[in-house]
């Protein structure tokens, strides 16, 4: 604004202050009324110029020919609102007659709040970055996504806090070299902190395991992954008791993923009675073979190895010390719950051949065939 607008301003106000007097703060009558002016001005325009501004964003993707982010759009919205009301506020700070005191609590307010609206612009818009990323690579996984999100955050928190201390003369460099000493002493009773991180970023890397996986090892834990953390990763085990399990113990030890077998195995030993005759024992052994060949939920050579072979007799000691057979196999499933009833339906069949219930027949054990009765004459 010119100088001739502004003494004009300044003459126009002139007769308003000696009526309001002054503001507690030291401001004239007259302009503290433009000044709750504009600002109420500027709250009640700040969603239709939102709107405005958001509408011109769509328009420029579309002519970049990747259509609008809506994610993106809806995350600019607060801080373009509160950008208006910065905007008000630094035309306030110049048109306004205040103290070089004020003037330049002002202009430091001003500056620190529109640093505030860039940074957080920015870490509302990250986690849009985060899926657009996850969509395009993710061969990587949501894990390692996830952490960029965190990490991109957390650079707009660093950043924007420095640079809103140095808006008012508070310098981070010096600050962090005079608590270098202090951090190494933080570092070093933070060991376990800091090797659980690593093993973290090592177990996103290599993905041994994901999100949703069912893991096993020995003596740390057994269950489905739920979130791989910086510290810990939490596993929901079978009796959904939730374990935060150190990522160090996980990435130390031999972990088995049983989410990642192409099939389930099955491994079982079928001990007859040492009452069965050789032609039973044979009986049984040809009718389970015929049964796992036939059925449509079992994988059949050569995809993999399906073997059901008589191993050797019981020792003495056993309940049951009759010929052992050995049947290995593998189901078409590895979920856990439908694997379990695969499981049941075929050794209720092989229970239902032991015990010379039936035969074989479409990958089914059916009753033997009994002759219908003639009625006695």
């Amino acid at each position: 604004m010119g100088s001739d607008g502004t003494d004009a301003m300044t003459t126009a106000l002139g007769g308003i202050d000696p009526i309001l007097g002054k503001s507690p703060i030291g401001i004239a009558g007259g302009h503290a009324l433009i000044a709750i002016a504009v600002l109420a001005m500027a709250w009640l325009i700040r969603k239709p110029v939102s709107r405005l501004i958001l509408r011109l964003v769509r328009t420029l993707m579309n002519r970049a020919g990747r259509g609008p982010n809506e994610d993106i759009i809806a995350a600019l919205d607060p801080p373009i609102r509160l950008l208006l009301l910065i905007v008000a506020a630094l035309v306030l700070n110049e048109i306004l007659i205040l103290s070089p005191r004020l003037k330049s609590l002002g202009e430091g307010i001003v500056r620190s709040a529109l640093t505030f609206a860039l940074f957080w612009a920015f870490y509302r818009i990250a986690p849009t970055i985060g899926r657009i990323l996850d969509r395009r690579t993710a061969s990587r996984g949501p894990e390692l996504v996830d952490w960029g999100v965190w990490l991109m955050q957390c650079l707009a928190l660093a950043l924007g806090t420095a640079a809103i201390l140095d808006i008012w003369g508070i310098h981070v460099g010096p600050m962090l070299t005079g608590l270098g000493l202090f951090g190494a002493a933080v570092a070093l009773g933070a060991q376990d902190v800091f090797k659980n991180l690593i093993a973290g970023i090592f177990i996103i890397g290599e993905r041994p395991f994901r999100n949703g996986d069912w893991i096993k090892s020995d003596g740390v834990v057994d269950g489905v992954v739920e979130m791989i953390g910086l510290r810990t990763t939490r596993v929901r085990q079978f009796d959904l008791a939730p374990v935060y399990v150190p990522n160090s113990a996980l990435s130390d030890v031999p972990v088995i993923n049983f989410s990642q077998m192409p099939y389930s195995r099955v491994d079982w030993i079928v001990t007859l009675d040492s009452g069965q005759s050789d032609t039973d024992a044979r009986r049984i052994r040809d009718g389970i073979e015929t049964l796992l060949t036939q059925s449509a939920d079992v994988v059949q050579p050569p995809a993999v190895p399906l073997v059901v072979r008589f191993e050797a007799y019981a020792d003495a000691s056993a309940v049951v010390t009759g010929p052992r057979i050995m049947v290995y196999a593998f189901l078409k499933t590895t979920d856990w719950a439908r694997s379990m009833e695969l499981r049941e339906t075929l050794a209720y069949a092989i229970r239902q051949l032991v015990d010379g219930a039936g035969q074989v027949s479409d990958g089914k054990v059916q009753p033997p065939y009994t002759p219908p009765s003639t009625p006695k004459s």
